[in-house]
């Protein structure tokens, strides 16, 4: 995953629904002293995110990254521009279901990003023709939606990944408790 973003020592990053920070910390990681990494989440994160998040936020490897609490509608802070890649890792469902203008917030994506900037969003599957009508009880989005939204601010899509396909699964069940791996897509944007 960390390949396909395209990530590079001196990076400035957004990574989206940081949650526990997992990919915020790897994204530190690879950025390096030299770069600076923002892990944006909502105020409302749950608190079992939060305290894994600053936990890890302990560790040496998180001493580049910024953490970001605003609205996922307005998720950049003032001032922050020009960002080389912004990741949102399997949380863009999640918006769906949420009070969140997503047509704002990918304008918002759009305009933090330098002319080049890129837009990593990996998700999980739905079934075709279920847009976002899953996304909370299954905790999945339609590709083509997700991707129509993202389009509709601006990005062209760049390319496509398929490490992450399970073609195998139906789509039809909750990715918590899946009863074969997980189709998930990984769409990678670019602001022209």
């Amino acid at each position: 995953m960390l390949a396909f973003t395209g990530v590079q020592p001196g990076m400035r990053v957004l990574d989206m629904g940081a949650g526990g920070g997992y990919s915020t910390e790897l994204l530190a990681r690879a950025v390096g002293s030299s770069g600076t990494v923002y892990a944006q989440d909502s105020q409302a994160v749950s608190p079992r995110a939060t305290e894994r998040f600053d936990e890890r936020a302990k560790t040496s490897a998180m001493r580049n990254v910024v953490r970001v609490l605003r609205d996922y509608d307005d998720p950049v802070p003032p001032g922050v521009r020009d960002l080389d890649l912004i990741t949102f890792f399997f949380a863009y469902h999640d918006t769906a279901f949420m009070s969140v203008d997503r047509a704002r917030m990918n304008r918002g994506l759009f305009e933090a990003l330098k002319p080049g900037g890129v837009l990593v969003v990996a998700d999980h599957s739905a079934q075709a023709g279920a847009g976002t009508s899953v996304a909370k009880s299954l905790h999945r989005i339609e590709e083509a939606t997700l991707r129509r939204e993202v389009e509709a601010a601006g990005f062209r899509l760049a390319a496509e990944a398929d490490f992450l396909r399970h073609r195998e699964d139906p789509r039809d069940s909750i990715v918590f408790r899946p009863k074969v791996p997980v189709d998930e897509f990984v769409l990678k944007f670019v602001r022209p």
